[in-house]
């Protein structure tokens, strides 16, 4: 509960926006009118935050199955088209460049004034690593690229100090070069000599999101915590806030009654598609059931990550009946227009490590 945290209190809510829904009968093409109706409907509902999977490969089997548009492409979109809820588009580490990885996300950052996130994605699989030409990566391997990626893109965010903008039209100087700084990152598999071509974000450092798996729990802002029960979840929430975690959500798919039950919803879904085991918390059943559930998990978790069967079904009656119910317990209070995600999620603007530091000039 963010009662423990300075930002709106009650759960904070996430919203899995993929394509149709989390189900693998509601893949749908990603366009975007279907990504402005669902990022609208969800800040109109009061989610504090959607996110966006994405992987290097189609996400369907065969040559028919259809691209979509990548992750942090559509988180830009629809940074002009929202002005509350966070943004936070997956980017894979072992796929995308780290330095490009950081300017695209401080740019989304400048783009959505201060509601910028990154889900961390680590695909490693060899059919995903053979797009950029990669060999497969040994688990411990991943894991430490994972952190320098992590551990890069945060030093490149600091590279810039807050007021290294200067603008000064007398001497005709855009920015202070003493104020910008190169990081000379040397990590396992790469360098990165800096600075950002970006100035500083506006939050200073982009929210990171971490999947409990990658285990990166002391370098995330918020751990995002997949178990099938809520005594496993609220076991692997202490663990991440013992290793650092300043915020634990927990990752729950639901299949809500509407004018078909949910049970019957569900198995008309698994006749056109088989769901796959994800060992996160599911829900098949009313929104009040719901409801409670999310007050239950309320006292162990900082937030809940919804992942609807099918967007077009289940995201009506969450905005309908599930977060007014909470709000109406003071479970949730919906983000303000004008704040940052770190606002809205009380996570304190970190302060830029280089801010007392000489700068290292080329």
């Amino acid at each position: 509960m963010t009662d423990r945290h300075t930002g709106l209190p009650g759960l904070h809510l996430a919203l899995e926006a993929d394509g149709g829904g989390a189900h693998p009968a509601a893949r749908a093409a990603v366009t975007p009118k279907a990504l402005r109706q669902t990022a609208v409907a969800a800040e109109q509902a009061g989610f504090a935050l959607v996110t966006f999977a994405d992987a290097p490969l189609p996400a369907g089997p065969g040559a028919g199955s259809a691209g979509r548009i990548e992750a942090g492409t559509r988180a830009a979109y629809l940074s002009l088209l929202t002005d509350r809820i966070g943004l936070a588009p997956t980017l894979h580490i072992t796929t995308t460049e780290p330095f490009h990885l950081a300017t695209q996300l401080a740019s989304l950052d400048h783009a959505s004034h201060g509601r910028a996130a990154w889900l961390v994605g680590a695909a490693a699989d060899a059919a995903a690593l053979a797009t950029v030409g990669r060999e497969p990566v040994p688990a411990g391997a991943l894991r430490r690229e994972t952190e320098d990626v992590v551990d890069t893109a945060r030093a490149l965010w600091d590279s810039w100090e807050d007021d290294a903008v200067v603008k000064d039209v007398a001497t005709g100087r855009y920015l202070d070069a003493d104020r910008v700084h190169h990081i000379d990152f040397e990590g396992a598999s790469f360098t990165v000599k800096g600075p950002l071509i970006t100035p500083r974000p506006p939050q200073g450092q982009v929210v990171v999101l971490a999947p409990d798996a990658l285990e990166i729990d002391e370098r995330a802002d918020v751990v995002l915590v997949g178990r099938s029960t809520p005594a496993a979840v609220a076991a692997r929430a202490d663990a991440a806030r013992e290793a650092g975690a300043p915020l634990v959500f927990a990752e729950v798919e639901v299949v809500l009654d509407t004018a078909v039950p949910a049970a019957d919803r569900l198995a008309a879904l698994d006749r056109t598609a088989t769901r796959p085991e994800t060992g996160r918390l599911r829900h098949t059943g009313s929104p009040e059931q719901l409801t409670e559930l999310l007050a239950e998990l309320a006292q162990f978790v900082d937030g809940i990550r919804l992942h609807p069967a099918v967007l077009a079904d289940d995201l009506p009656v969450l905005a309908e009946r599930v977060l007014p119910a909470l709000g109406a317990a003071g479970l949730h209070h919906p983000p303000r227009p004008g704040d940052t995600l770190r606002s809205t999620l009380g996570l304190p603007c970190p302060a830029n490590r280089f801010a007392a530091a000489p700068a290292v000039h080329a």
